[in-house]
């Protein structure tokens, strides 16, 4: 079901929205990793698990799970809830399993969807996963999303940039680290943002 779902989103990116891939040699082919992208569209998780070639496992609001048909369809690209506003035990365990078990984890550090597409400050929960489990960081750049059916233009053209990975020692979470590693990602995010926006068509 996985692979059905993703061939019908893949048709979808690249006939509609002209889809655009770069650094997907920055993707592990196998072990545990972290996509830790800019959120600004409720199309980004689709997008990011339709780019990568391995399977991928989201923590998603817990709002999403509610309408039936949503809930189907982004369980069976590999999310997870996650209870907003605290921290969610239940989540960040099942994230650490995940990674432990070798697998590719997609996460937002902003926690939360930009609503002016600007970057926001991370929260903790990233860096402390990160560091737990000692996964690499893949900082990924999400452009385009934000203007679907936009004045300006129904169809944008998405794109996504995967920067090369952060490796992570593993260890102690402490607040000093955690604040490290956030504002490191943070940077390398908004670097790949204005290097390819200036680009963008």
């Amino acid at each position: 079901m996985y692979n059905v779902v993703r061939a019908l989103f893949r048709f979808v990116f690249i006939v509609f929205f002209r889809w655009r891939i770069v650094g997907i040699e920055n993707i592990p082919v196998g072990g545990a990793a972290i996509i830790a992208a800019n959120h600004i569209s409720n199309w980004d998780p689709p997008l990011i698990g339709t780019a990568i070639p391995r399977q991928m496992h989201f923590m998603a609001k817990e709002e999403l799970f509610k309408n039936a048909v949503l809930k189907s369809i982004i369980s069976t690209l590999g999310a997870f809830p996650v209870k907003r506003g605290a921290a969610d035990r239940n989540a960040i365990r099942t994230a650490i399993n995940l990674l432990e078990g070798g697998n590719i984890l997609g996460l937002f550090p902003e926690g939360t969807r930009s609503k002016n597409g600007m970057l926001g400050e991370p929260e903790q929960g990233l860096a402390m996963i990160a560091i737990k489990t000692g996964a690499p960081v893949i900082p990924t750049a999400i452009i385009g999303t934000n203007k679907v059916l936009s004045a300006t233009c129904w169809f944008p053209r998405f794109e996504v940039h995967f920067a090369k990975p952060i490796p992570v020692a593993k260890g102690k979470a402490t607040k000093e680290d955690i604040a490290e590693l956030s504002n490191l990602i943070m940077q390398e995010i908004d670097a790949l943002l204005k290097d390819n926006q200036r680009h963008y068509k």
